[in-house]
């Protein structure tokens, strides 16, 4: 079995971490379209909006724990990208890294539509709607409140996703206090619980393109048709747009107020010193989350 499963191995690293954040991505949607959908399917017999929201914690917590010592567990194309433009994720493996993040969420509501079929059917009558009483495209994708405005919901995910950003970033700040290296996770999924029961009656909190376009996808191909795109007013681009334009507010904010405050010191390195600290960083960086790097990064 050993050899055989050495065989298998991948040797490539961008085709690692593309594998690893699909895998995390699937991690946290299948927990969370999951907890959605057994919500609904039970008419909340069977749980209420806290158990969605932890549901989607615990689900950020595992799946960075499954892809975080190979991809550094982005799991969310807006904190990709803002990490690009930190300039501490390289340009060039962004798009890879959205198809992956996406393909994750489209395969993990394609399980959680399998799982769950027969209580999908008898919960809508046997009519897949997006919209009205018994809808059930919003297992998979979130739509606006019917009182929430376009504007109104470009503004609730731009501020949410803005705070989802600006707390990941202190997380990962080791100048702003250590922690030990378990409980990042942990937090990462703590933010997106605070997030839930304070930011999520008007749209969902969707907060991650990927988390709302591959389930997207799915409920198109899989029966509910091209509704999933018209419903709300035409709302499915508005959480893969906003929450982009969020994280990057978000990840300015914490910069600009923060982190570039931070005493920069300045010790004298012999040079030979100097490329042993720069190797070591980099064998330390190596298997460590996103939230990790930053500590190497301020050292050099």
């Amino acid at each position: 079995m050993e050899r055989l499963l050495r065989k298998c191995q991948i040797r490539n690293q961008l085709v690692r971490e593309c594998m690893a954040e699909c895998l995390g991505v699937y991690i946290l949607m299948l927990f969370g379209c999951g907890s959605v959908a057994q919500v609904t399917t039970t008419e909340e017999k069977k749980g209420q909006y806290l158990s969605i929201n932890l549901g989607f914690a615990l689900g950020v917590t595992f799946g960075v724990f499954v892809s975080r010592g190979v991809s550094g567990a982005h799991l969310n194309p807006a904190v990709s990208l803002s990490l690009c433009v930190l300039g501490r994720h390289p340009w060039i493996k962004l798009p890879f890294y959205v198809f992956f993040q996406v393909l994750g969420a489209f395969l993990a509501a394609a399980t959680v539509g399998l799982q769950y079929y027969d209580a999908i059917w008898l919960y809508s009558g046997g009519k897949l709607t997006v919209t009205g009483p018994t809808a059930t495209a919003g297992i998979f994708s979130t739509y606006p409140a019917d009182y929430l405005s376009l504007w109104g919901g470009i503004v609730d995910q731009v501020i949410g996703t803005a705070a989802l950003l600006l707390c990941v970033l202190a997380l990962g700040d080791q100048r702003n206090g250590s922690l030990p290296d378990g409980l990042q996770p942990v937090l990462v999924g703590a933010v997106v619980l605070v997030i839930g029961v304070s930011m999520g009656s008007n749209s969902g909190y969707a907060l991650n393109p990927a988390r709302d376009f591959g389930p997207r996808l799915f409920t198109y191909v899989a029966g509910w048709g091209v509704d999933v795109f018209k419903a709300g007013g035409g709302w499915w681009w508005v959480p893969i747009v906003a929450p982009c334009i969020g994280a990057l507010l978000g990840t300015l904010i914490y910069e600009l107020m923060i982190e570039v405050h931070h005493p920069v010191h300045h010790p004298v390195h012999h040079p030979s010193h100097l490329s042993e600290l720069q190797a070591s960083c980099q064998r330390a960086t190596e298997g460590k989350t996103v939230l990790q790097l930053k500590g190497c990064t301020s050292r050099l």
